[in-house]
């Protein structure tokens, strides 16, 4: 009987996923219930969640929530199993139904979802509802709530219920169609995708390239290059699935406290002056020694331009770009306008943007956290004010404005290593944006602070690699080190968490010098 349910559980659960998957598949605007559940999830979940979540997991955190999500479909699933074998099938029903509803109401609730993006979920829901019934054809009647035969009218001829082996042909069939449903639906999904386009797009260069490279690396093995390739940057977002957003249909609006609102597309976008620039971004979640920052080489146009052409208000505080996921980011309208190479960018080294960091278009400002710059699949810009509109990340306990804090980090040796006695190199990368790295102090233990050698950077939008030669004398030791920014400032000792504003303190290691 226990077996039984637990068949009859996951076949439930699996025929509407794969169904809903299949139908997802079909058309453009269908919406996957599956993933409106996580993004929504995502809305609600309270910070420390969210930092615990990004702790544990890292640029893993939405893969595990949807296996949350379908770990708890699962589960949901087997209950239904247990309550359908005992012949509750009412009640198996309704919760099946319950979850479905619960699905829906996640998928209106994405931006731009209309009545088709509900297709999906009522298709799972059949499928799901359909299974049920097939079960509850076939129960032996002492195993039925109303106890009724097989040979009640409305249930099939007895020599058609299920047997045994009837079940367990039954079983593997129903199974198989789901798994072929599922996988069906996600290589017809394929033909909705950009990636195609993106290969074929062809971009200009840039009017004004990047200032060439000096001697930006320092010659040690483990420490972090200087330039991060596409497939290993960073990623934080919100989108469970990347917008895919086709660049002959984008548009991006300017309005707002503006003179004039402007409409660009993405022809118009590249019809202005391209810039071409090295740029560090860095995750506000990012903690102490922490990876979720990364240096890139961008192009696209200057956003202050575009800005002074639709004419900004003199009121005007708060730039609120919106993305095609609904995302929305404030960024202070006199950083992006006091100079810096704010951009609109089109390419990340060297290539269209990767959709999973914006394509085509997405925003970068140098100097800033990206929850209040770094907008990807950007489509709109409103001018406003920091007390008509917060931003998607404040309500949930993130400052509305939160400066850079400098940062420096130890890549090698790894924490916890063994080393042999003599010269060691200890190396790693500090940054501080659009501000600039002047230096650079080690310290051994509780010894005095040593100034480390630095590399050359092309501008003060980069981190800056660093290196000191220590003798290591045999012992286990601490190393920490800190940085000095181009005003003078020395990096924040006090330890600070990643909420509300970005961590601070000095990132220490500690290592094992032996000859063993």
């Amino acid at each position: 009987m226990r077996s039984r349910s637990y068949v009859v559980g996951l076949l439930v659960a699996g025929a509407g996923l794969g169904v809903a998957e299949f139908v997802n598949g079909l058309y453009d605007s269908a919406r996957s219930p599956v993933v409106a559940v996580s993004e929504a999830f995502i809305e609600i979940t309270p910070t420390w969640l969210v930092e615990w979540a990004k702790s544990v997991f890292g640029t893993n955190d939405k893969l595990a929530l949807v296996i949350g999500a379908l770990i708890v479909i699962t589960l949901v699933g087997l209950g239904v199993g247990r309550l359908a074998v005992a012949g509750r099938h009412a009640a198996a029903a309704g919760i099946t139904t319950a979850m479905s509803v619960v699905g829906a109401l996640a998928v209106v609730s994405r931006p731009n979802a209309g009545v088709s993006a509900l297709g999906p979920t009522v298709a799972g829901l059949a499928a799901s509802l359909g299974v049920l019934a097939w079960h509850h054809v076939g129960i032996p009647a002492a195993n039925r709530r109303d106890g009724t035969a097989t040979t009640d009218p409305v249930a099939i001829p007895p020599e058609l219920a299920p047997t045994r082996r009837r079940f367990l042909y039954g079983s593997a069939a129903i199974g198989a169609l789901a798994v072929g449903a599922a996988g069906t639906g996600r290589a017809l999904g394929r033909r909705f995708g950009v990636g195609s386009e993106r290969k074929e797009l062809t971009l200009p260069a840039a009017d004004d390239a990047a200032e060439a490279l000096g001697e930006v690396d320092v010659g040690v093995e483990g420490v972090t290059p200087f330039v991060i390739s596409n497939d290993r940057f960073y990623r934080i977002d919100t989108a469970i699935v990347s917008p895919q957003v086709r660049a002959s249909d984008w548009s991006l609006r300017i309005h707002g406290m503006v003179g004039e609102e402007l409409t660009l597309t993405f022809e118009d976008l590249l019809a202005r002056p391209q810039v071409e620039r090295y740029m560090t971004l860095s995750c506000v979640s990012n903690e102490v020694g922490g990876r979720l920052v990364g240096n890139a080489l961008w192009q696209g146009a200057l956003l202050a331009p575009l800005l002074e052409e639709a004419g900004v208000n003199p009121g005007a505080q708060q730039l609120v770009s919106r993305s095609e996921d609904g995302w929305t980011c404030g960024t202070p309208v006199a950083e992006v306008m006091d100079g810096r190479d704010s951009m609109l960018a089109v390419r990340m080294n060297g290539e269209p943007l990767p959709v999973d960091h914006g394509y085509p278009v997405r925003m970068v400002v140098p100097g800033m956290y990206g929850y209040v710059s770094a907008t990807k699949w950007v489509v709109e810009m409103e001018l406003t004010t920091w007390d008509a509109f917060d931003a998607f990340w404040v309500p949930r306990g993130w400052d509305q404005q939160a400066p850079f804090k400098m940062t420096s980090r130890v890549d090698t040796p790894d924490n916890g290593a063994t080393v042999a006695p003599g010269t060691t190199a200890i190396a790693g990368v500090a940054w501080h944006p659009h501000i600039g790295i002047a230096a650079v102090e080690v310290r051994i233990d509780d010894g005095p602070w040593t100034e480390a050698r630095l590399a050359d950077v092309p501008s003060t939008d980069t981190w800056r690699q660093w290196v000191h030669e220590w003798k290591a004398t045999p012992g286990r030791h601490n190393i920490t080190v800190r940085a000095v920014n181009e005003l003078g400032e020395r990096q924040i000792e006090d330890e600070a968490a990643t909420a509300p504003n970005g961590a601070s303190g000095y990132h220490t290691i500690e290592v094992d010098v032996s000859d063993a």
